[in-house]
């Protein structure tokens, strides 16, 4: 974890794309798309169904880790509002043994928008703590500041000839928007002009690593 300050918070920055915030113990993650591989098969498209169990995987690691008492998703932790009714009954286990430890918010997102209570935790549509409006998708006009995802963002840039992408937080001074966390998530480019628009320019594009943060101006 690496130190992050945003807003008047101190916030620690972890490698998985998620967000620690020492002072409520809490820990914030965006887009777990659980259940997008069994959505995409019942379109017909077979992809391996592990990614539930892959991303349940890694939050419970990160939540040993951290030891919080809250845990905020930022939006789109399921590939689509029936996504819970469809998880297989080990990934089930493993959320439902989080949400039943710690004080487990859900903020929806554009996929998961009529999720209902399947799995523990509490549903809401945004929240305001701390002073800070967490909510899924950023908003252009949003005075205050704010904690969001939506975009999956991912910085690509050329070291020694080679392509190579890792998935980044986009900060300007009023908003923060998390990568993805899920295990079947792709990504938009920290410059993309979707992104652009919904934080405004003099943005950065920020990759964790475990002893520093780096930081990449966001062209617009």
């Amino acid at each position: 974890m690496v130190p992050l300050s945003f807003a008047g918070h101190e916030f620690a920055a972890l490698v998985q794309g998620a967000l620690y915030w020492p002072a409520r113990r809490a820990l914030l993650v965006a887009d777990l798309h659980f259940e997008k591989g069994s959505w995409f098969a019942s379109k017909g498209q077979m992809l391996p169904p592990y990614d539930s169990i892959a991303t349940l995987t890694e939050l419970t690691a990160l939540v040993e880790r951290t030891a919080p008492i809250e845990l905020w998703c930022l939006g789109d932790s399921f590939h689509d509002s029936a996504g819970c009714e469809r998880l297989p009954a080990k990934a089930r286990a493993m959320l439902t043994a989080l949400t039943g430890r710690l004080d487990w918010r859900w903020i929806t997102g554009n996929h998961d928008a009529a999720l209902v209570d399947h799995c523990g935790g509490t549903i809401v549509d945004e929240a305001e703590v701390g002073g800070l409006v967490l909510r899924h998708e950023a908003e252009p006009g949003e005075l205050r500041p704010e904690l969001s995802g939506h975009f999956h963002p991912k910085l690509r840039i050329s070291v020694r000839g080679r392509q190579v992408a890792r998935r980044c937080f986009i900060a300007t001074e009023s908003k923060l928007i998390l990568p993805a966390f899920g295990a079947l998530t792709g990504g938009l480019d920290a410059g993309h002009p979707e992104i652009v628009r919904a934080v405004g320019r003099n943005a950065q594009a920020l990759v964790a690593l475990e002893d520093r943060l780096l930081r990449f101006p966001v062209a617009a």
